[in-house]
């Protein structure tokens, strides 16, 4: 996180001499007699993970702050804020979003200090921790196992047991209530025997981040051996990440019914990693008395220094301003002349526009002709979503569209679907629930006349993962969907994340090189629009 830190000072015009507080997501002293009482319970729990959920000394942050922006720690005066790692979820989604009368507040997720989900009651400049669930038990933890059970065993892949789960029946509901029980009280546990919380882990070299193995042997009892990555995925998989996929919509609607009861509002803020299974969050909609939801792009970890943030500017400092996050162009963004200078140097025929209108009449009118391009624009967005600044785009109209991109340029399962990336007003138009997600934070239901008409962003059961665009949101690219508009009748385009099989490209010079390699047929690169040979 070193670079992140010195480009953020750096593109504020700040050093660390100007920081006065530092905070992070994580308070090694929150839920400790959770914790002891877990590892008193299970002594033969693996050490390392109890002492990690314990916590454990280590470097001051300080001093690797000051390593990082090369210079000396004594002369720096920061304050050390920790806030637990729940609390900065809630108020990541809080202190960012257009509320400030009563609002509920959950999060949930594997687990942030010692703690895997939590409700409050949030007001004014205040969030209120009504209530914890604590590991083992964790729905985040039951996602994952399923997730690695059916063969996804890497980092972050449980958005692959959401996108295959439309293809399942949902079979093995009784086994779910096993795996996952509702309480009385209005929180969930995890069955007994099922998981291992502190499995054991390949201990040798990483190429990649991996994860301890979650499931234990007793869950082979219910759904037979685990599938292997390389094995062919066939319809007993379908059906757990579908059992799956309902169970822990259950299971949030459960939670969520019961914090209703204790906030009495249609308000409602999320975040956690959890927070991010967008088929449940339309659900929440549809089946609690919630009515308006808001989630801030980057509801999962990397969004919890936010909330830890604004956590001291309101509790800390006492500070009373508030700020909404209706966009989620954050990061770096790159001058003209390097855009231009890549460009010029691409190899590749290039059309230089004149303003904005030229982009988007060009850039519309080669999308409407069927042609794959790369949309680069502005800051890069914060979070796991390509909102329209970093994004490949296509024709949502067009009956081979979807097996073209994936066969030509994301080179991925064939199972996982394209977002719509839709007008706002022309949201009610096409879906089954006007909901207002930005952030592509909710998978909605087409209206059946469009299925058919739409079927490169249609989802096997008839979903889309939506995200409404306004000039708030994306003022550029609500320009060039309306300019698709004019030429289609069709007030969206199909968007997927400017990427293959890599992180999201960041540079002007990244975005020339994922569209070399692929068989994207063009690229707009600010104003400058390459073009691949015929």
């Amino acid at each position: 996180p070193e670079h992140a830190v010195r480009w953020l000072l750096a593109d504020n015009g700040l050093t660390l001499a100007d920081v006065t507080h530092v905070t992070m997501a994580r308070d090694p002293n929150a839920n400790r007699a959770a914790k002891f009482a877990y590892v008193a319970r299970n002594p033969l729990a693996r050490i390392g993970a109890a002492i990690e959920h314990i916590g454990k000394r280590s470097r001051s942050v300080p001093d690797l702050l000051a390593a990082a922006c090369d210079t000396d720690a004594k002369g720096l005066k920061l304050q050390m804020v920790p806030v637990e790692h729940h609390l900065a979820h809630i108020a990541s989604a809080y202190y960012v979003s257009p509320f400030e009368s009563l609002t509920a507040g959950f999060s949930y997720d594997a687990s942030g200090d010692f703690c895997s989900a939590m409700m409050a009651r949030c007001e004014g400049t205040t969030v209120t921790p009504l209530g914890r669930a604590m590991l083992p038990d964790s729905l985040g933890f039951f996602y994952t196992a399923i997730c690695q059970f059916i063969g996804f065993e890497r980092f972050g892949e449980e958005y692959k047991v959401m996108g295959l789960a439309p293809y399942g029946e949902d079979k093995y509901a009784d086994a779910m209530k096993r795996l996952v029980t509702l309480g009385d009280d209005g929180w969930f546990g995890l069955g007994k025997g099922y998981f291992g919380m502190h499995g054991k882990a390949d201990d040798g070299p990483r190429e990649r981040l991996t994860v301890d193995t979650l499931f234990a042997a007793k869950m082979e009892k219910e759904f037979g051996p685990p599938r292997r990555r390389d094995d062919p995925l066939t319809q007993r998989e379908m059906d757990i990440a579908r059992s799956a996929q309902v169970r822990f919509e259950e299971a949030a609607l459960h939670c969520l019914n019961h914090l209703h009861k204790q906030v009495p509002t249609g308000q409602l803020v999320m975040a956690g990693g959890c927070a991010l299974n967008g088929v449940a969050n339309a659900r929440i909609l549809r089946e609690t008395p919630f009515t308006t939801p808001y989630l801030q792009a980057a509801a999962s970890d990397d969004g919890a220094c936010l909330g830890a943030a604004y956590h001291v500017w309101h509790q800390v400092e006492g500070r009373t301003e508030r700020f909404h996050m209706e966009h989620a162009a954050w990061g770096p963004g790159y001058s003209d002349d390097r855009i231009r200078k890549v460009a010029d140097e691409s190899g590749f025929a290039v059309t230089v526009c004149a303003d904005e209108d030229e982009l988007v009449a060009i850039a519309s009118g080669l999308i409407a002709d069927g042609l794959v391009m790369g949309w680069y624009q502005g800051r890069s967005e914060w979070g796991p979503r390509a909102l329209g600044n970093r994004s490949i785009l296509a024709n949502p109209a067009i009956l081979t569209m979807k097996d073209t991109i994936n066969a030509k340029i994301k080179r991925r399962e064939g199972f996982r679907p394209f977002a719509p990336s839709v007008l706002r007003e022309m949201v009610p138009v096409y879906f089954e629930q006007d909901v207002y997600s930005p952030f592509m934070m909710h998978v909605v239901k087409l209206k059946p006349e469009w299925h058919e008409r739409l079927p490169a962003i249609t989802h096997v059961d008839g979903t889309g993962r939506l995200q409404s665009v306004d000039p708030a949101s994306n003022a550029l690219y609500h320009k060039l969907i309306t300019a698709f508009y004019q030429r289609t009748g069709i007030g969206m385009v199909l968007n997927t994340s400017f990427n293959e099989n890599e992180p999201v490209v960041d540079t002007p010079e990244q975005a020339l090189a994922c569209f070399a390699r692929t068989e994207m047929d063009a690229l707009c690169l600010g104003r400058f629009i390459l073009r691949k040979a015929a």
